[in-house]
């Protein structure tokens, strides 16, 4: 039962970075009605990879330059630093200047978002550590020690590093049936980790896709989670590429793999 619950926080952790932050707000990819921006919001607090404003702003500059100086985790310096070493450093001159260019009024513009980033603080203590930690103790009895330090700081460590894993490994080992030309790869172990995350180069490739990925239905619990929300009436405009366009695109610039 106890570890049942832990594997739920680390659900409802990514759900609140690949729906959420990802999906839904960096890429606008498709439409979430108040009850489930309110569920992603406090799920991606869970996540603790900063608030919903600063990920989504990182992600679109790490598409509008991917690759470059301006990219916040810069595939090309290394593993390590894409992977977490980015965050221990200032960022390159570049992600400042060229990331003021781009356009982030429309974060700001959704009152669940700018909640979020006033109380961030106050709502990762209580949702990251307190309730996965208070829960199992209240509940069944589990102790204090264990529900801390499995629930919420292993499940904590785990869900960061899965994220990471699409900056790092996703850029760098898989096949790239899309687009050949570009770093970001098809990997199914970052898949299975980051819950349907792992299409890379397809994402890179199509990025306004809602499922990130071509094969929606083959392993990807994000995708299947918007579709459920959408059967419950609380998505609405989900964008997809045609497959006519994934087709001509595999056939132009693929590497001949898919």
């Amino acid at each position: 039962l106890f570890c049942l619950s832990a594997y739920f926080c680390f659900l409802v952790t990514a759900l609140g970075v690949t729906a959420g932050a990802h999906r839904l707000w960096s890429h606008r990819s498709y439409k979430a009605k108040l009850p489930l921006r309110i569920f992603l919001a406090a799920a991606n607090s869970m996540a603790f990879q900063n608030d919903i404003y600063e990920w989504s702003r990182d992600h679109r500059v790490h598409h509008k330059y991917s690759e470059t100086d301006a990219d916040p985790h810069n595939a090309r310096r290394g593993f390590f630093f894409s992977h977490i070493g980015w965050l221990f450093v200032r960022k390159h001159r570049d992600v400042i200047e060229k990331g003021r260019k781009l356009d982030f009024t429309d974060l700001l513009d959704d009152p669940v978002v700018r909640f979020q980033r006033k109380y961030y603080k106050s709502s990762v203590v209580l949702m990251c550590f307190v309730i996965p930690t208070f829960v199992p103790w209240y509940l069944w009895g589990e102790s204090l020690w264990n529900a801390y330090f499995l629930a919420s700081i292993l499940r904590y460590t785990i869900s960061l590093n899965v994220t990471w894993l699409v900056n790092s490994a996703a850029h760098m080992y898989g096949n790239r049936p899309y687009d050949k030309y570009i770093s970001p790869r098809q990997n199914t172990f970052v898949t299975l980790g980051a819950i349907g995350e792992g299409f890379h180069n397809y994402h890179h490739t199509f990025p306004f896709d809602y499922s990130a990925s071509e094969l929606g239905l083959k392993f990807n619990p994000t995708t299947w989670f918007i579709d459920f929300m959408f059967w419950l009436g609380l998505v609405t405009d989900r964008k997809q590429a045609p497959k006519e366009m994934i087709q001509a695109r595999k056939e132009r610039t693929g590497d001949g793999s898919a």
